[in-house]
């Protein structure tokens, strides 16, 4: 059932960003300039930020089996939709549609994951929900750049069908219709102070992070999402029946994961994102040459998976969680100093020890979340997490493109790489806070899921 979930997990996250190296291709289809795409790619993520927050008192009140069924039918055939769309409106219509089943089917697979299975086997569990968003975000590029230029950008689309109905085949068999006895009454206030605000924070941060920033929009959407977003948590921590109850961030395991957790996703996400302009600026590389160098981070997410959970349970979640975040620093330095003369082998090196680096603490930030949550209050940690997460890895992407400038408008390293240079010592700079927080965890963090309770 994991497993099912996590193919779930990949076809949302990639669908995310699959769409940007076949953007100037599908732009020549329709007749528009290659910006004029990013609607489709921020109509689906803003989507998926607003709607998240619902998706917990959607499995409560009609059942986990059915609304995953749902969300999973209406993600496959939007995806066809989006495959066959004739103009850019239709497709950015379609991808409202793929959001809308992207925003329940992750989260309530991951609902029923939590909630079907034991503390002690958890960490194995969460294991396999976590490949998903280290994998798609690397290969989404080069699957993208590859489809559209020799196949067709309509394959990026095409590719969740068969994925989409063998899943819809193993859900009636292997999801559980696991639902609330008494879901309540929908906290209506709640959840428009909440989407309306996640909206407005999307918006900022993806007009933030595009080529040619929109301070006006940006400026605008940070301000109502911060008015919006404070009287949503007044009323959260007011309302007897939340829409997601806030109070679940007094666990102090969940709470690092939930605050620094998703500091640490938005550094990872920003890495994949810089690499292939760094070295195609920078280094002069053509992007079929980026995109394969980047997926060595890849091959060093998947090939550490295995001990992942070995190395947990042998030094403990807070250990391994402090390790990983020094390590990825590390890299992230190394990886500022890499020039076009490093050799081959030595870079994919560098990328693929920080892909391994990646794997372990995404790993133990995600097995660490739910340690001590009851499972009473599991749907309103899943999702806060998701919703948290989501918004993560959309920020990852903008701070990339905003310390990108900001090395631009400083000037300490000169050449075009000078920028993508400082950006990436600049978010070594950034897990300090993730370090922290870590520090402060009791040193028997989340033994009671790796077994060493």
């Amino acid at each position: 059932m994991a497993l099912l979930i996590a193919g779930a997990f990949f076809m949302e996250i990639l669908d995310g960003t699959i769409i940007a190296p076949a953007a100037p291709h599908i732009a020549a289809d329709f007749g528009v300039g290659p910006v004029d795409i990013n609607i489709a790619i921020t109509a689906y993520v803003l989507t998926l930020a607003v709607l998240i927050p619902i998706s917990g008192w959607l499995a409560d009140r009609f059942g986990a089996r059915r609304v995953f069924t749902v969300a999973l039918l209406l993600f496959t055939l939007a995806s066809a939709g989006c495959a066959v769309a004739p103009t850019l409106p239709v497709l950015t219509a379609t991808r409202v549609l793929q959001g809308v089943g992207g925003a329940m089917m992750v989260p309530v697979g991951r609902l029923v994951v939590l909630r079907t299975t034991a503390k002690p086997d958890l960490v194995r569990a969460i294991a396999y929900l976590t490949w998903p968003a280290l994998a798609a975000p690397v290969i989404a590029p080069v699957l993208g750049g590859v489809l559209s230029e020799y196949a067709s950008w309509r394959w990026i689309f095409l590719i969740n069908i068969p994925l989409g109905l063998a899943a819809l085949l193993l859900t009636r068999r292997l999801v559980p219709d696991l639902r609330a006895e008494d879901a309540g009454p929908l906290d209506r206030r709640g959840f428009v102070l909440t989407a309306l605000g996640v909206g407005a924070l999307v918006v900022g941060m993806e007009s933030l992070g595009a080529g040619e920033t929109r301070w006006v929009v940006v400026g605008v959407g940070l301000t109502v999402a911060a008015v919006l977003l404070g009287a949503a948590v007044r009323h959260l921590l007011r309302a007897p029946r939340p829409l997601v109850d806030l109070r679940i961030l007094r666990v102090a395991t969940y709470r690092v994961t939930a605050v620094s957790g998703s500091i640490f996703r938005a550094v990872i996400t920003a890495v994949p994102f810089l690499l292939p302009l760094f070295f195609q600026l920078g280094f002069g590389w053509s992007a079929a040459q980026a995109g394969f160098a980047v997926i060595a981070l890849f091959l060093g997410n998947v090939g550490i998976k295995p001990l992942t959970t070995p190395l947990m349970r042998r030094f403990g979640i807070r250990t391994v969680l402090l390790g990983a975040i020094a390590a990825s620093a590390a890299c992230l330095v190394a990886i500022a100093f890499l020039q076009p003369t490093t050799p081959l082998p030595l870079l994919i090196a560098v990328l693929a020890v920080s892909g391994i680096f990646r794997s372990i603490g995404f790993t133990a930030y995600n097995s660490v979340a739910f340690a001590d949550v009851d499972q009473g209050r599991m749907t309103h940690a899943n999702t806060l997490l998701s919703t948290l997460q989501e918004l993560g890895a959309g920020l990852g992407v903008a701070v990339g493109a905003l310390l990108v400038r900001l090395g631009e408008a400083v000037g300490v390293i000169h050449g075009v790489a000078g920028p993508f240079r400082v950006a990436f010592v600049l978010l070594a700079v950034v897990l300090l806070v993730p370090a922290v927080e870590g520090l402060r965890l009791a040193r028997s963090a989340g033994d009671v899921v790796t077994g060493r309770a």
